[in-house]
């Protein structure tokens, strides 16, 4: 029998009670985007969830590992279900190891779905009722309520979710049991005011208001949320996550209950990577921001991670695949730590979990010294020292000399994210940093507000590290694997010693030079070089405030490196301070060996042939289809996406693509826009015919879900247009013009 349709949550009363709450001043809080200062950060802030599997051992396994953390509070999934025996046991153990444990009891989707049911309503009363006859004067807490602004996970309609509180509630205050909920997902305030709102008519009111606090979707922690009230009004608006918190805590505060918690929250792995290759470790890089920030605004009691086990988002791997992830998410219940122990590993994160739990739990939290900027420097202090948890946001750094006093770095002690004890780091990155000084020290800045570098940076190339340049008059930054050969690189490629070869000697030689030197790395190998040597009048005046082309070639390159999409390795940098000519700026990258550009493959399907250097058509179509929408999903709009610049390279019977000249490149941190692709797409298939255009841009259109239209077609029609007015009225065409002319008087 078909299942039907529950009703929406979003009602016209939640609508309404919403508004009502909007119109009334409710969302006013002076500067709720800021951190607040001087407060204490609860002992028990940072948590995490956890669970068990139907084999004892698994116990043990979480309570070593609680202890590694050095996690003293946790939230456990306690279900109607076949796993109740195995979560009482680890309930149990947890107790009789002196850990504090938030309950969160959960009903079953199919009988959520049918709370109207009287039967239903016997059973969710007598399952609450023995739970709190058992346990009810050893656990910190009791949760209900189970993401119920979705209903496709919990199964709860208004009615049923009102219906299976009222009985948990009465059955919680005759127990004495802390009251928390009503656990709403992500930052939706409309449903946790009218559920509020709903739950004080009724004198139902919870003890603690919890919501997860997910900003995943975000992509960073610090940035504001773009899907609240679009783009353009992103800036205008800066919901970032301190002010979602500051304004959850306000709305709870509102109806009488000052305390908020996060019972769960998280990046999963394969989210991440969709945008970004190293998705393990910026999820480590994420567990210390998300949890600064959250602390820093003063508005939570408790946030937990979850799931502790999982392959997608836990801090431990479980072994598995997206195959075997459960149906139910977990953030709706964590029902039971999957795989087998002998598979577990623990991620990155888990150290970096480890290290801010340490230094959070129980801090006072004096305020920021940078926030909102893309630094973040926050200052707190503990154990008798005081610490600034320091980074950036991804992609970008800032020059630790630049900001601190050479006096005050001297005193400092450095410790990795992962909590081990670090040389001096020369840059603050998006991998956050802890420096401690005694607790009595005064820190001396440079500046009062510290700012970024106009330098981007790809944090996470093993082995790799950045040196920044600044010699006379050169300022610029090096890759290399150690300081040694930093000095090593810097020698051989003296910016005042690089000069272009003659035109016939370049591998190409027009308003920019580009030539290939020895590699001073690795014998028998060549490094690119380039640099600007021909600028117009016009482009000169327009260019004068942007970064000299070197540092966008440079910035460009990074931004493709860590998306994961393929280029020439950056090594360095080197631009004149002053140079008002815009020229005296170098580039120098690895050298690409490669097959063939996709310009020559379009062109020669243009002549005719149906395949190109033994690679037929439509192979190259598809290869490139992928290439182009995973460059696009990435957040990369290349600009000068022509044919020439698209390298193609044969690596084990796959095409493997890479971008060359960087500099007009836009990254952005969403996925591109469809005109933007558009864009992009018509530069690229220049030389193809219509018939290649027309099967290239039906594979690329079909992995997005659209089809092919006129409509997609006219803007390559467009730029047909565009670019045969250039070859006949435009530069190149007045060019050819005058060229002929001269040939008639010679």
């Amino acid at each position: 029998m078909k299942r039907s349709p529950l009703p929406s949550m979003l009602t016209r009363r939640v609508i309404l009670d919403g508004l009502a709450y909007l119109l009334k001043g409710g969302f006013w809080l002076r500067n709720s985007h800021l951190p607040t200062e001087s407060h204490a950060v609860p002992t028990h802030f940072v948590g995490i969830c956890v669970a068990t599997s139907q084999q004892a051992e698994t116990d043990d396994y979480v309570l070593a590992q609680l202890a590694a953390l050095g996690i003293g509070r946790v939230r456990l999934d306690i279900g109607d279900d076949e796993m109740y025996v195995h979560q009482i046991r680890l309930l149990q153990r947890l107790l009789d190891a002196g850990v504090w444990v938030d309950i969160h009891l959960v009903q079953p989707f199919a009988m959520a779905r049918q709370m109207l049911d009287i039967a239903v309503q016997t059973r969710w009363q007598q399952f609450v009722e023995q739970f709190l006859q058992q346990f009810a004067t050893q656990i910190a807490s009791v949760e209900i309520g189970n993401t119920i602004n979705r209903k496709r996970w919990a199964g709860y309609h208004w009615q049923g979710f009102l219906l299976a509180w009222q009985i948990a509630h009465r059955l919680a205050r005759q127990y004495g049991v802390k009251i928390v909920g009503p656990n709403i997902q992500d930052f939706e305030p409309l449903y946790n005011i009218s559920a509020l709102k709903q739950l004080q008519a009724e004198r139902l009111l919870p003890d603690v208001h919890s919501n997860n606090l997910f900003v995943e979707r975000v992509i960073e922690p610090e940035l504001a949320d773009h899907r609240i009230f679009q783009h353009r009004w992103t800036r205008c608006f800066r919901f970032n996550l301190i002010k979602k918190a500051r304004l959850l805590q306000k709305i709870g505060a509102d109806f009488g209950i000052p305390d908020l918690v996060s019972p769960v929250a998280f990046w999963a792995i394969y989210r991440i990577q969709r945008h970004l290759p190293d998705g393990a470790q910026k999820q480590a890089d994420y567990v210390t921001r998300y949890f600064t920030l959250l602390a820093a605004s003063g508005a939570l009691q408790q946030a937990n991670w979850g799931a502790m086990i999982c392959h997608r988002e836990g801090v431990i791997n479980d072994g598995l695949d997206d195959a075997r992830y459960p149906v139910l998410e977990r953030v709706a219940y964590y029902k039971s730590a999957d795989g087998e122990l002998q598979d577990y590993q623990r991620n990155p994160s888990f150290l970096a979990l480890r290290t801010v739990a340490r230094w959070l739990n129980g801090a006072d939290y004096i305020g920021p010294l940078a926030t909102g900027n893309g630094l973040e420097i926050h200052q707190l202090r503990k154990y008798q020292k005081l610490v600034h948890v320091v980074w950036a946001i991804n992609g970008r750094c800032a020059i630790l000399d630049d900001i601190y006093a050479d006096s005050s770095l001297r005193k400092a002690q450095f410790l990795s994210r992962n909590g081990q004890v670090a040389e001096q780091p020369l840059l603050i990155t998006e991998t956050p940093v802890y420096l401690m000084w005694d607790a009595t020290e005064v820190v001396e800045l440079h500046t009062s507000t510290p700012k970024l570098t106009e330098t981007v940076i790809h944090a996470h190339i093993q082995d790799q590290h950045y040196y920044p340049v600044h010699e006379g008059q050169w300022r610029g930054m090096i890759l290399a694997d150690s300081p040694d050969q930093a000095r090593r690189l810097w020698d051989a490629w003296q910016p005042s010693t690089l000069q272009a070869p003659a035109k016939d000697q370049a591998l190409r030689h027009a308003r920019n030079a580009i030539w290939p030197l020895p590699d001073p790395r690795t014998a028998g190998k060549k490094v690119t070089v380039k640099q600007p040597i021909h600028m117009y009048w016009h482009k000169t005046y327009l260019d004068r405030f942007k970064p000299s082309k070197a540092k966008r070639s440079w910035n460009g390159a990074m931004e493709l490196l860590r998306r994961g999409v393929g280029t020439a390795m950056p090594l360095a940098y080197f631009e004149r301070l002053g140079d008002t000519s815009l020229k005296q700026n170098f580039f120098i990258c690895e050298y690409i060996a490669h097959d063939f550009s996709i310009g020559q493959a379009f062109s020669a399907f243009s002549q005719g042939a149906e395949a190109f250097e033994g690679v037929p058509a439509s192979t190259i179509y598809q290869a490139f289809a992928r290439f182009c929408l995973h460059m696009h999903a990435s957040g990369i709009y290349f600009r000068d996406f022509s044919g020439g610049n698209i390298l193609v390279s044969r690596q084990d019977e796959q095409l493997a693509f890479s971008l060359i000249d960087t500099a007009r490149l836009r990254a952005y941190a969403t996925p591109v826009p469809y005109a933007e692709r558009m864009a992009d797409l018509t530069r690229a298939t220049h030389k193809l015919h219509w018939e290649g255009r027309r099967q290239f841009l039906t594979l690329y259109l079909g992995m997005t879900g659209r089809s092919l239209t006129w409509r997609t077609l006219l803007p390559f029609y467009l730029y047909d247009f565009k670019v045969s007015l250039k070859r006949t009225v435009g530069r190149k065409g007045m060019k050819r013009l005058l060229r002929y002319l001269k040939s008639l008087r010679t």
